[in-house]
């Protein structure tokens, strides 16, 4: 009974180990690959402030894409904090393997060592005949001569035990030095990263003490922009309710009903698969790091000021080309005194809008598809960047239309 059990503890603690490290390694790649992708965004964010910096002009644009980065530079720290974390339950587990292993051998061993014992005090081959031939017929001596032969046989297998436990505990004790020495290796990169954070912190404050002498021309700005994003949405607001009307009347020469927002099977179908797509959509711009998010953020240096935010803002490289988010049609260019050209796109039920166009590429009623360009994006005076503005809407019948979250919608890289 002692010889299974030693047996069976042997196949659990290897084959559980095994689940422990399969788990481990799955949750390890899911790290590697979120620490790769905040890499990127920071490797992205330092060329779009290697370009602003180039106009030796401190600016708002400059705080933002430095907040994104201390963002995701404090992300990559939790990240890598999540890694070791993991790398240190990997220990724990591997010793804990190693040590039952251990205790296995010993017992596997031991009883190896017993055996060894009892068959030197009966190594006489005359006491083994002897034995054979007191037996009190056939059947008998038969079954002693195979007692001898499997007791050979169960020496043999033990000691092929003892080698094979032997051979796993360097395995998982080379696992364990691999483990530790990856450990090591994070634990070099996390304070790196911790160093490089505490530097461009320093930097934003700097920054921020540069910007906090220009508040009367901040808050100018902002009262600017407050003005700007209003002619938009209520531009926004009017074109959907004009679409709303069209669809009514259309509705109405066909005797269909005019109530909500009627729309046509292929317009069903295509708003459908627009809220299929939902967190799947493609970003309006190829490359690019999002610096003020949907909703109401705080002002990044004016005390007590929140701005309200209809969509997000994302910065690229200058004069980059924006690109539709999904199959639709134009419904509307429109021509913003400062704010260059919008242009508004309509998919079943939902409308994409798209801010900051210096040249634009499509017209009024044209049919765009995913990832067509719809044109070239301004670059700001004193900036050597360009922004993108980007706005879902949904379209409601019986009232106004609702503003949707953007980051909700496009794909999480």
């Amino acid at each position: 009974m002692n010889r299974y059990f030693i047996k069976n503890v042997f196949l659990l603690v290897v084959l559980f180990g095994g689940v422990l490290l399969n788990a481990s390694a799955q949750s390890k790649k899911s790290l590697q690959n979120k620490k790769k992708k905040l890499q990127q965004e920071i490797q992205y964010t330092n060329k779009l402030l290697e370009e602003t910096e180039k106009t030796k002009k401190t600016s708002l644009n400059q705080l933002q894409q430095l907040n994104k980065k201390i963002s995701s530079r404090e992300k990559l720290i939790q990240t890598i904090e999540q890694e070791i974390k993991l790398l240190n339950d990997s220990i724990q587990n591997q010793v804990s393997t190693v040590d039952s292993l251990e205790v296995n051998l010993t017992e596997l061993k031991a009883e190896y060592a017993e055996m060894i014992r009892k068959a030197y005090k009966n190594r006489s081959d005359y006491n083994k005949l002897m034995f054979l031939f007191s037996a009190d017929n056939f059947n008998q001596a038969y079954k002693r001569l195979n007692y001898f032969q499997q007791y050979a046989r169960y020496r043999q297998e033990q000691a092929e035990r003892i080698k094979k436990q032997q051979s796993e505990i360097d395995k998982q004790i080379k696992i364990l030095e691999a483990i530790r020495k990856s450990n090591e290796g994070l634990l070099k990169a996390e304070l790196n990263e911790k160093n490089t954070l505490a530097s461009e912190k320093s930097k934003k404050e700097s920054v921020v003490s540069s910007l906090k002498g220009k508040e009367k021309e901040l808050r100018a700005q902002l009262e600017k922009n407050r003005k700007d994003q209003k002619k938009i949405n209520d531009a926004i607001q009017r074109m959907i309710a004009e679409e709303i009307r069209k669809a009514r009347e259309a509705a109405a020469k066909k005797g269909k009903s005019d109530k909500g927002f009627p729309m046509t099977p292929e317009a069903i179908e295509l708003s459908n698969s627009f809220t299929a797509n939902k967190g799947k959509l493609p970003w309006p711009v190829t490359e690019g790091i999002i610096v003020s998010k949907f909703g109401n953020n705080p002002h990044p240096t004016l005390p007590n000021v929140t701005v309200e935010n209809y969509g997000i803002d994302i910065s690229t490289k200058k004069g980059n080309v924006a690109r539709a988010a999904f199959d639709g049609t134009v419904s509307k260019v429109l021509n913003v005194p400062g704010l260059g050209k919008v242009v508004l796109l309509k998919h079943g039920e939902y409308f994409t809008t798209y801010t900051y166009f210096k040249e634009v590429f499509v017209n009024t009623g044209d049919k765009v598809s995913t990832k067509q360009d719809l044109g070239t994006l301004i670059i700001e005076n004193g900036e050597n960047t360009s922004n993108m503005h980007f706005e879902i809407w949904k379209a409601q019948g019986q009232g106004k239309p609702v503003k949707l979250n953007p980051s909700s919608w496009i794909y999480k890289n």
